[in-house]
């Protein structure tokens, strides 16, 4: 048996009380926020916990999800135990440290912060639709319905090997399924995880817009930059096509999130700011850099398991003017979790929570990840820990 502070995988993890006073962690679900702060202020200075400390309130986990989305077959990384509660730790494997230190920020303050207070007590929320092959598309936006009552779908497009026309067949085969299912006034969302040249994206553009007009609420990220995505909304002009642009990697990956000029580069490159905790370093800083770039805001996630997931929605609930469903549908795609159940939207929203691990749960998880691999994880978190100062 390995226990909540220790950083190796083993069966019957065993958690500690929970923080917030509600008894064993595991057992429902704590409030999400402190009441006392007004929504948008910052919680305070971020408090600074130290490789030790964070090592030893550490759980590793791996979780499987159901179908490949994002070039991967299940999430993995880091739970921590702080004083104010469970917070995930899972940037991609991919991410140099530098990035992974900022998803650290926003796990610290989760685990030893506050979040601002919520202006809503629950969130809108679209469902995500990966690139399924063609006779899966239908059967899951049915279920997708049915389970979540959600009416706002994002739709893949642009995957290696797939040709516009593809990507043509697949929106329209989600809208029928839809219509089929019996929702009205559908909104979707097609993301292009900036795969399109300037030219590809604006005869994409022009095309989606031919062919589903008034249900399509915008184009995110279809090009890589955003001197690109400037250049095509200003093409989009010329070409009378009134589609939205969503910008998301422009901020998400941006190196300094304060750097002189972004915020004005991020207003000429898009319509709609994508805003995600992890990667800007958590939510009190999230706010805040929403207020100063001005964009109307969908917040969404990381593919989180339903305890890093609440992190979004603390964001969510938070932002005073949400620009439409936030992303934060992704637990369909679960095909397990560290909780004992995971959070899906139910009438199209998911309420204002903060969801616990589950002691047998978490223990599969970290079963699953495995000695190497929790190896590296503890190495990653030595690195990072030390730039948490200068993120």
């Amino acid at each position: 048996m390995v226990g909540a502070h220790g950083m190796g995988a083993g069966a019957g993890v065993s958690l500690p009380q929970d923080p917030q006073g509600s008894g064993v962690a595991g057992q429902g679900d704590v409030p999400a926020a402190d009441p006392g702060r007004a929504a948008g202020r910052p919680a305070s200075a971020r408090p600074e916990p130290g490789h030790a400390e964070l090592a030893s309130v550490a759980v590793p986990f791996r979780v499987p999800l159901n179908r490949r989305f994002r070039g991967v077959e299940h999430r993995e990384g880091l739970l921590f135990c702080g004083p104010s509660g469970w917070a995930e730790w899972a940037p991609f494997p991919e991410y140099d440290d530098w990035e992974a230190a900022r998803w650290l920020a926003a796990a610290v303050e989760a685990a030893w912060g506050r979040w601002p207070a919520p202006v809503r007590d629950r969130v809108p929320v679209n469902v995500v639709v990966p690139a399924l092959p063609h006779d899966d598309l239908a059967p899951y936006v049915t279920d997708a319905v049915a389970r979540t009552g959600a009416t706002t779908f994002k739709v893949k497009v642009a995957e290696p090997g797939s040709a516009l026309a593809d990507d043509l067949a697949r929106v329209a085969t989600v809208r029928a399924a839809l219509s089929e299912a019996g929702v009205r006034d559908p909104l979707l969302r097609l993301d292009a995880n900036g795969a399109w040249t300037v030219p590809e994206a604006r005869r994409a553009a022009r095309m989606f817009a031919a062919e589903f007009g008034p249900v399509l609420d915008y184009l995110e990220q279809p090009c890589r930059t955003t001197t690109e995505l400037a250049e095509l909304r200003y093409r989009l002009v010329d070409d009378d096509v009134a589609v939205r642009i969503a910008v998301d990697e422009g901020l998400r990956r941006a190196r300094d999130l304060y750097a002189d000029g972004l915020a004005a580069s991020l207003r000429s490159a898009g319509d709609v700011l994508i805003v995600k905790v992890a990667p800007v370093g958590g939510v009190a800083r999230a706010l805040g850099l929403i207020e100063e770039i001005g964009l109307p805001v969908v917040v969404s996630g990381e593919m989180n398991t339903s305890v890093g997931l609440c992190a979004g929605i603390a964001l969510a609930a938070a932002v005073p003017d949400l620009a439409g469903a936030a992303g934060l549908g992704t637990g369909l795609l679960l095909a397990d979790d560290v909780s004992a159940t995971t959070l899906v939207p139910r009438d199209g929203h998911l309420a204002v929570t903060r969801r616990l691990p589950d002691e047998s749960a978490l223990g599969r998880a970290a079963d699953a990840l495995g000695g190497e691999a929790t190896l590296w994880w503890r190495e990653r978190l030595a690195r990072c820990a030390r730039l948490l100062t200068v993120v």
